[in-house]
């Protein structure tokens, strides 16, 4: 009984740690894009859902109908050799089983990385993201207007992002609008979004990229067309140019709060196709080994002075073979 209870125990602990989050954005869409990511993960586990309930019932019934019984004692099963039957039964239910997973997959992944459908007549509001250690840079080129930890779009319009990468490999997901995307250095990667309604949606990074990962959040602030067009007039009044060395400094190693300005650092660098090497900061990411720096270094001296003296060797033997040749 206390196996029993302490087995009851330990399957509950998950169910109780599930309920310490009020609301699981994943299964909160407010766009189509999350919607059908959302309807595909419901679909996911309903169904394996089902192949477990199955499992355990047939092997429940198993355990139970071909038990040990003291008045079966001397039974001998007869003994096979095989069964087509079965074989087949088992080598045929896995395959459809992964392709009733895969169909719906496949036809959502491709579905996600274009406008979402009813809007594809739309322009989308293009928007330049490039992540950086550790905050997040959104540049509006149509509005000539850059902004960092927080994104302004209208709702019930397409956006495309076009995202890249300063410095290490991060990630992208606004949970309540779709799923997670990986942004690089020298490469450009697009996500399509769309949010219903005007609302304020949580983003973060995914890919942990060191010690301000924690920190690496940002808000998507959807509005109406009016208020929209509106936050972008304040801006072209209110907000300060963005510089090179303005942008130099944004992209040093560290948290930052919001901030907007006029102008986009797209006007003389974009990270998608190269020249990022000069904003990176190597030693962000060297390891330090303390001690074990100073014997790389000897190491290196000793590697360097073995190298010189092979070099002499040969050119020693080279020498010899000239004045042997003279002779």
């Amino acid at each position: 009984m206390k196996k029993l209870v302490y087995a009851l125990t330990l399957l509950l602990i998950p169910v109780l740690l599930a309920g310490c989050e009020s609301k699981l954005l994943v299964f909160d869409p407010k766009g189509p894009v999350a919607r059908s990511l959302t309807d595909l993960i419901v679909y996911s586990i309903i169904f394996m859902l089902v192949i477990v309930v199955v499992i355990f019932v047939l092997f429940g019934y198993i355990v139970w109908k071909y038990r040990a019984r003291k008045d079966d004692s001397d039974f001998e099963p007869e003994e096979e050799k095989g069964n087509h039957l079965l074989e087949i039964t088992w080598f045929t239910i896995p395959v459809i089983i992964v392709i009733a997973l895969m169909i719906p997959t496949m036809k959502t992944i491709y579905e996600v990385e274009d406008i979402p459908q009813g809007y594809e007549e739309e322009e989308p509001l293009v928007i330049h993201v490039t992540s950086a250690d550790w905050k997040w840079i959104f540049s509006y080129p149509e509005q000539d207007i850059e902004t960092v930890n927080y994104i302004n779009i209208p709702a019930d319009h397409p956006v495309q992002f076009k995202m890249t990468s300063a410095g290490t490999m991060q990630s992208f997901w606004v949970p309540e609008l779709g799923g997670q995307k990986y942004t690089m250095a020298n490469m450009q990667t697009n996500l399509y979004l769309v949010a219903d309604k005007p609302g304020s949606f949580y983003g973060r990074n995914t890919s942990f990229n060191g010690q301000g990962y924690a920190h690496m959040e940002f808000e998507v602030q959807a509005q109406t067309e009016e208020d929209f067009n509106e936050w972008v007039h304040e801006v072209h009044n209110t907000a300060m140019d963005l510089s090179e060395e303005k942008y130099s400094e944004i992209l040093e190693p560290g948290v930052l709060g919001r901030m907007t300005f006029n102008g986009t650092h797209l006007e003389w660098i974009d990270h998608a196709h190269g020249g990022s090497e000069k904003y990176i900061d190597s030693e962000l990411y060297r390891i330090d080994h303390g001690d074990d720096e100073e014997e790389q270094e000897e190491g290196r001296e000793d590697d360097q002075e073995e190298e010189n003296e092979n070099q002499d060797t040969e050119d020693t033997s080279e020498s010899a073979n000239t004045d042997h040749s003279h002779h």
